[in-house]
């Protein structure tokens, strides 16, 4: 069997990596950057830690902020007009998965015309040409949508996320530097950092998993398990730990998918406009217990990863070890267990919605319409 991998051409990791870019653009020959970003990281002073380099060094730019925590259709369509106005011949694209996906849409769209319809780009799209040429600054350490070949867009109309799949969209260069995090609030922290404990548990237990990917993401879990606490409080080895854990597994499971914590994580957001790490991280340990008989001796892996000492367990232990140090850590940082938001009414439209998503047919157990509704009860 061939397995594929892909990964960026270039990245760029830790503590003051921004200072790169001046330097990438003048060796690519580069004129003008359109910025992806949202407004939040303008208020904040985070996007001004890189258009200061930009104008220090004189080179030009303009900022599109127009982008929702969960992106949608709009979010788009407006960014590809902008673009083609701006006069801009690369991308710069600063935040976390909104500003990435929304960017990464963004790129393909003025590359690939024929695509203009956003939801053309659902699943597997056959695009011809690369995304514009694209430096990705994560502000979160979660997504890691600079490392990926996916992203997600939000259909108001439909009430649905969907998922496109593209190696065409993959930024060029990734600047992975945990100065841009720090000023990232506890309650994103939280949420970012158990996507990305989602990203690596999925990866690792999907249908896809294969020896390459599954290296990363066990690293990936011992790195966030060990950072995400510290990182919490905004201590620098904790921001750095996580900024390289949330990588390491956005490489790996780029390449093998993900599961059903996702799909319903996905729909949540849709529907009810839940943060996607929050809806992932209650999602996780529920959709943990129902694939358990189905991920041989990976939980054992899972459970020593997390600081877990397995010895003298049995498969059953073992397994149940994992599942409650998820929880546990999800405790810890402030992710509640239940969605308050959630009614019996809409049990049908979320299970089908789930039943459909993209990420569904990765996940080890074969998951009915039924069990969608059963594993969404769960958080009531």
């Amino acid at each position: 069997m061939v397995n594929r991998f892909v990964s960026n051409a270039i990245s760029y990791h830790g503590k003051g990596a921004i200072a790169e870019i001046p330097g990438i653009i003048r060796d690519k020959g580069l004129k003008k950057a359109f910025i992806a970003t949202d407004p939040d990281l303008i208020r904040f002073g985070v996007v001004a830690k890189v258009t200061d380099l930009l104008d220090a060094n004189h080179m030009a730019y303009t900022i599109y902020s127009d982008i929702k925590p969960n992106p949608t259709i709009e979010n788009v369509q407006s960014g590809v007009e902008a673009y083609k106005a701006s006069g801009a011949d690369y991308m710069i694209a600063i935040g976390g998965g909104s500003s990435m996906d929304t960017g990464k849409a963004i790129g393909i769209i003025i590359n690939n015309p024929e695509f203009a319809d956003v939801r053309s780009l659902e699943g597997v799209a056959p695009t011809k040409n690369r995304t514009v040429y694209t430096i990705a600054v994560p502000t979160t350490a979660g997504t890691a949508a600079e490392a990926t070949i996916n992203y997600v867009i939000t259909d108001v109309q439909k009430r649905r996320k969907f998922v496109c799949v593209d190696t065409n969209d993959i930024p060029d260069i990734a600047i992975v530097d945990p100065d841009m995090m720090s000023s990232m609030p506890k309650g994103l922290t939280a949420a970012t950092g158990m996507d990305a404990l989602t990203h690596a548990i999925e990866g690792y237990t999907t249908k896809a998993a294969w020896a390459l990917p599954d290296c990363l993401n066990l690293e990936a879990i011992r790195l966030i398990s060990a950072n995400l606490r510290s990182a919490l409080n905004n201590e620098a080895a904790g921001r750095e730990g996580m900024a390289l854990g949330q990588f390491v597994t956005g490489m790996a499971f780029s390449n093998v998918g993900l599961g059903i914590a996702h799909s319903m994580a996905h729909t949540l957001g849709a529907t009810y406009d839940t943060p996607h790490g929050v809806a992932c991280a209650m999602m996780l340990p529920i959709v943990m217990e129902y694939n358990a008989e189905y991920t041989g001796e990976k939980f054992k892996a899972i459970a020593e990863a997390m600081g877990v000492d397995t010895t003298g367990m049995d498969q059953n232990t073992y397994r149940k070890a994992a599942i409650d140090a998820v929880r546990q850590l999800s405790a810890d940082v402030g992710i509640p267990a239940k969605l308050a938001a959630l009614k019996e009414e809409d049990l049908d439209f979320l299970a089908e919605s789930a039943a459909a998503d993209a990420c569904a047919p990765g996940n080890p157990r074969t998951a009915t319409v039924d069990d969608f509704k059963a594993l969404f009860r769960k958080l009531m």
